[in-house]
């Protein structure tokens, strides 16, 4: 906890109010994204066509992020009318009006890349803004403060790679809800464990709010995030990440590792695709996660092996900040060995399992779309 900061007084009132938020956010999340799914709202917001290389047979809705944003926004609005805000919040919510918006009129129709990049930029440029900057390179024993510009060139950089990395990795049903439950539920527990109530209370409605979108997302789902959903909650990780560093809660690192599954994946194959001069721009089928899928793991066994894994991230994040030096430069090497071993044992499965492609598949299949790059 940073000691120049004022932290905030839970009374016998506060408390209780704030533990309502999260719950509301859990209700209103299901609530709202089981609405959404239904037939009520058909042909009235954008949805997923099934295509030749789509799963599902019948065209689902994409508007599953307004669900999510709408339980994290509106329980956390009702909480600042009553005095309970924080002013890193608010440059959150602006950066987050901006990408949501673009995002969603992406979702109805082609919005032009570079559109897309400005807006992200717009976005990122907010959060630096509202003090939401990457200062300290901070490393186990290691902490060097960066020249300005580096610092803002580097920001830059982390929040659009984040906003984006979360759209790439938003390809299978309950996989990018998944991660938002376990990395933003890591970030609550540091917050609240830290002294920082209202960093915790975002985190946890976050959290909560993609716990109640998944109970309509899992597979085989009834509606999918989207693009207003995915590049939302890769800002939000962005920011939170961030602003838990601002506040002197855990070094930056602490929060890769809390969403290392999608941060590694998509870095990977980014970089992999870029060696193999392959043409980022267009749509593939070459994370890990799909790769299992189509080498025959299917898409349930590939969900709850990947939640496995978003789990431990998760619980070594939240243990990060109070181990010895040495202790977590073992942890960073340990984790470092688990990802090269999964990528190894991935292209293994690849050459001994049974395509999915020589599989029959049914109705009820989830689908395994492809990635925008």
């Amino acid at each position: 906890m940073n000691p120049e900061r004022p932290m905030l007084v839970l009374d016998g009132m506060a408390l209780p109010t704030l533990a309502a938020a999260p719950i509301a956010s859990l209700f209103f999340s299901a609530l709202v994204a089981g609405w959404l799914a239904s037939g009520a709202t058909a042909g009235r917001g954008p949805m997923d066509l099934p295509n030749h290389r789509s799963l599902h047979s019948t065209p689902v809705p994409r508007t599953g992020g307004l669900a999510v944003l709408s339980s994290v926004l509106v329980p956390l609005f009702i909480l600042a009318g009553l005095g309970i805000y924080a002013l890193e919040y608010a440059w959150l919510c602006a950066a987050l009006a901006l990408v949501a918006t673009i995002s969603f009129l992406d979702d109805l129709g082609d919005v032009s890349p570079w559109m897309r990049l400005l807006t992200h930029l717009s976005g990122a440029l907010l959060l630096i803004a509202g003090g939401l900057h990457w200062a300290v390179l901070d490393l186990p024993g290691i902490m060097l403060t960066l020249p300005a510009l580096v610092g803002g060139g580097l920001t830059l950089l982390y929040i659009i790679w984040m906003i984006n990395l979360y759209n790439f990795m938003d390809g299978m049903d309950g996989f990018a809800g998944g991660m938002a439950v376990f990395g933003f539920a890591a970030l609550a527990i540091l917050g609240w464990s830290g002294g920082e109530p209202l960093f915790g209370l975002v985190a946890t409605c976050i959290a909560a709010a993609a716990a109640g979108f998944l109970l309509v997302n899992y597979p085989p789902a009834r509606i999918f995030l989207g693009d207003a959903g995915s590049s939302s909650l890769g800002l939000l990780a962005a920011g939170l990440s961030l602003w838990g560093v601002q506040l002197g809660l855990f070094p930056l690192w602490t929060a890769w590792l809390a969403f290392s599954p999608f941060i590694v994946d998509a870095t990977w194959t980014l970089l992999a695709r870029l060696m193999r001069h392959e043409h980022i721009w267009e749509p593939h089928r070459s994370h890990h996660y799909q790769r299992l899928v189509l080498a025959g793991w299917g898409h349930r066994k590939t969900l709850l092996r990947g939640y496995l894994l978003m789990a431990a991230a998760a619980a070594c994040a939240v243990a990060s900040p109070r181990l010895q030096v040495h202790e977590q430069w073992l942890l960073l090497g340990a984790w470092t060995t688990i990802y090269i071993l999964i990528h190894i044992k991935v292209g293994l499965i690849e050459r001994t399992s049974t395509p999915l492609s020589a599989r029959a598949t049914t109705p009820h299949n989830p689908r395994s779309t492809p990635n925008r790059p």
